[in-house]
């Protein structure tokens, strides 16, 4: 049966009003790129759970010297507000297991990995592409990060960083919807899709011949892509039925 361990938290990124990075030091719980947490804070008196937990991927590659979770704060939620409102060497509780699926092991080989993203979504892929899996499994990688506004863009020196270690292999393509911003597409992200204008960014083919996408954020996309990719030809991916996409809604 998973238990509750203390991590504390050993840093914090306020990216924005709402936006948030915690870096919690747990070095007990391990975990596979792309794998998500459930963080936790003593729950309210008179609460049937002695703790109030919610899931939240990894953005740290496994090997990295804290986990770090990035987050929105929903200002009447009962768990993300206090949550950014932790400060260095408060406690934090984490399951002792790490879950999920969301792993370049359950892929699928193609020539390239799409990995799109709205919001914090983005965090998931930041763990994955900061090791060797997806580099050894697929020739080309192409990451997208749609946001509201331009100061959402997050984890820029990261994706720098990223590309700078794969030259001729990694694309990114970040989108602004709600206002103009030089280097970013604008609107959707299926929109960008059914026009063109992301393959013509990317210089990478989005086919099932060619590529497998991994869909995370929040659910109008992730159903919007999905429709779009159905009508290329392209299928969920499931174990027992290979497919082209993979898919998981995220905020």
């Amino acid at each position: 049966m998973s238990k509750w361990i203390e991590g504390k938290v050993v840093g914090k990124k306020r990216w924005t009003e709402r936006l948030f990075s915690l870096q919690v030091a747990a070095s007990s719980l391990t975990f596979v790129a792309g794998q998500f947490a459930r963080l936790a804070l003593p729950a309210a008196p008179g609460s049937e759970e002695a703790m109030l937990g919610r899931p939240y991927s990894f953005v740290n590659p496994p090997d990295g010297a804290a986990h770090e979770f990035y987050f929105n704060v929903l200002p009447e939620g009962p768990l993300s507000p206090r949550l950014a409102a932790l400060e260095g060497d408060d406690s934090v509780w984490l399951l002792d297991r790490a879950n999920g699926f969301f792993c370049v092991a359950e892929l699928p080989d193609a020539a390239a990995l799409w990995c799109l993203a709205t919001g914090t979504g983005l965090g998931p892929y930041l763990s994955i592409l900061r090791t060797e899996e997806p580099w050894e499994k697929f020739e080309r990688v192409v990451l997208v990060h749609a946001v509201r506004h331009a100061a959402d863009l997050s984890y820029g020196d990261v994706i720098a960083g990223i590309a700078a270690a794969r030259p001729g292999r990694f694309a990114f393509a970040p989108f602004v919807s709600r206002e103009p911003h030089k280097g970013a597409l604008s609107g959707r992200i299926p929109d960008a899709v059914r026009d063109g204008r992301l393959e013509a960014w990317t210089r990478v083919p989005l086919t099932a011949e060619n590529a497998h996408a991994m869909l995370c954020g929040n659910p109008d996309m992730v159903r919007d892509m999905q429709e779009v990719l159905e009508q290329r030809g392209m299928r969920r991916h499931r174990r027992r039925e290979p497919g082209h996409f993979t898919l998981e809604t995220y905020w």
